[in-house]
Order: structure tokens, then C-alpha cells, then sequence
């Protein structure tokens, strides 16, 4: 979590490679659970405008969260947790999370899509907020520079 501008407005961030592996079995319950806890942490630390920052990089398929998921969390959100929050930028998209948002867009409020952005580097990240309050875990900077090193070479 970091702030950012004259309000202190938060900046969120969300790591999806410390997410639970789906093959658990008490998977949907730790789910719930930690939805519950990010939804508390949220209401607590949002007064004002705020961006969640999704970091998707170096996470495998498997705790990648569901559709289902992700459905329920967006309708159990607070109208004012959606209406204060200013961007939900995602950090090197794959495949899969570009489909599951194309597919869930008409279920989605055009006002919630349009903060929906795309980050394929932490550079251009850096270029959108200020970076010094925001902690990257250290898998994601190696992704990032992986990924970066195979740009160049193609």
C-alpha cells in the first residue's frame, strides 16, 4: 500500500502469485476469507479517491483467481469503494486475464471498464504513479526483467 497526490490517496497493491493454489481443499473458504479481509482493509483505509494496482506476473494459472471469484467480489463492493476508486491498473496481463475481462465486460458497468487499465512493464507503471511508497515483491522485479530481456531479444 502507498499514497499518492496532496489527499494521500491510497494506492493498493495486489500481488495475485501470494494467492492460495486452487488445488486446496478448503480453497473457496480461504477465498472468502481473504476477500472478507481485503473488503474490511478497504473500507477502513478508503476515504478518499484510491487505485488498486494488479500485479499479475509470475503467477501460475492455478492461483489465478476464478471468474466466480471475481464476480462476487465486484458485486459485494461498497457503491462508494467503486465510485472513489480512480483506476484498477493491471500489471503484466496475460492471456487469460485479457479474456476473462473482455468476456465479463457487458456484465460490468462501462464506468468500472473504463478504469481498467493495461501495464505490460514496470517502467510504464513507473510513468503512471509515484513508485516510492508502493512495495514490489522481489518475484515480480525478476519477471518484469525476464520478460523485458525477451522483448529486446525478438
Amino acid at each position: 500500500t502507498g499514497y499518492y497526490g496532496d489527499g494521500l490517496n491510497a494506492i493498493i497493491v495486489f500481488a495475485a502469485c501470494f494467492l492460495p493454489d486452487s488445488s486446496r481443499t478448503d480453497y473457496n473458504y480461504v477465498m472468502e476469507n481473504l476477500f472478507l479481509y481485503v473488503i474490511s482493509t478497504l473500507e477502513l483505509m478508503v476515504a478518499e479517491d484510491y487505485m488498486i494496482v494488479y500485479l499479475n506476473g509470475a503467477t501460475p494459472r492455478r492461483r489465478m483467481p476464478g471468474l466466480g471469484w471475481m464476480k462476487k467480489c465486484y458485486q459485494m463492493i461498497d457503491r462508494r469503494l467503486r465510485k472513489n476508486l480512480k483506476s484498477f491498473i493491471i500489471v503484466h496481463p496475460s492471456w487469460f486475464i485479457r479474456t476473462i475481462l473482455a468476456v465479463t465486460r457487458p456484465f460490468i458497468s462501462s464506468k468500472f471498464s473504463s478504469k481498467i487499465q493495461y501495464v505490460n512493464t514496470l517502467a510504464e507503471l513507473r510513468e503512471m504513479i509515484p513508485m516510492e511508497y508502493v512495495h514490489i515483491p522481489d518475484s515480480i522485479i525478476k519477471y518484469d526483467g525476464e520478460k523485458c530481456i525477451k522483448r529486446r531479444m525478438r
